[in-house]
């Protein structure tokens, strides 16, 4: 790709950094960005080096969301074309969402429209205190679509009824009060810490066991507690037991040793 907006840097302790990098537009994002996300996304979900992803973006601004740029020129495409274009921030969200790896998003200064949807889909979200949030979609006419999904299961009908309408900004505080972030930091600078010592717990974890860790939280998530979900658990955690990894934890567990997964 002649314009590199997305970086991928991977650590030899198995932990890659996914760079959104265009700090001189806030790290908006159009077209070619999301286009490097999913690719640099699905490498990464097929890579078994990386256990761990960082997602974070460069300069002052996590993301200030869609490009005004790429913005005016949907504006003037026919609808199918508006469709097919929308069709692929929704596979964005759905890659960065269902990621077999655990994901943990550093979010710094502004985290507008399209980029609460990413948080949204991260598993860990750590921000600084200065942060700020905003689902901005509708002060020029548009919605949060395809980022519902996910943004409504993070904070919850309640909070999207007023967010979503209001385009109101809120603080990292508030934001971690509704169930998007974490962790609130009171520096940027501190973010690296808080992210280390998340990794750091997650390198300790089964990698097999923290992908259907993921998988189980789709699987019952608002779900009827029913005899299906009944059964589906109870085969989940059979095949979790004969699995490789789930042999060697449970081995390990009892024979009172480290088991292979943790490399110190």
């Amino acid at each position: 790709m002649s314009n590199s907006f997305v970086l991928l840097e991977k650590g030899s302790d198995g932990v890659a950094q996914l760079i959104i990098n265009r700090p001189e537009v806030h790290n908006a994002f159009d077209d070619d960005v999301i286009e490097q996300l999913i690719t640099q996304l699905e490498a990464c979900d097929e890579d078994p080096e990386i256990r761990v992803l960082v997602l974070r973006s460069n300069g002052k601004n996590f993301s200030a969301g869609a490009d005004l740029a790429w913005m005016k020129r949907m504006a003037q495409n026919s609808h199918e074309e508006n469709v097919q274009d929308a069709g692929r921030l929704a596979r964005l969200m759905e890659v960065l969402n269902d990621l077999s790896k655990p994901t943990i998003g550093l979010v710094q200064g502004a985290a507008y429209g399209g980029a609460v949807g990413l948080a949204a889909c991260c598993d860990i979200v750590i921000a600084a205190e200065s942060s700020q949030f905003c689902l901005s979609e509708v002060k020029i006419g548009l919605i949060p679509a395809v980022i519902s999904p996910y943004v409504v299961r993070a904070i919850g009908e309640r909070q999207s009824r007023r967010y979503f309408v209001t385009a109101e900004v809120f603080t990292a505080r508030q934001a971690q009060e509704f169930g998007l972030v974490h962790e609130v930091v009171a520096d940027p600078a501190l973010m690296d810490d808080a992210c280390a010592r998340f990794v750091k717990q997650l390198r300790r974890n089964s990698p097999q066991a923290m992908h259907a860790a993921k998988e189980l939280i789709f699987a019952v998530s608002s779900k009827v507690i029913n005899q299906d979900v009944i059964d589906d658990t109870a085969r989940r955690i059979a095949d979790i037991r004969v699995s490789e990894e789930g042999q060697e934890g449970l081995g390990s567990f009892l024979q009172k040793r480290k088991p292979n997964w943790i490399q110190e």
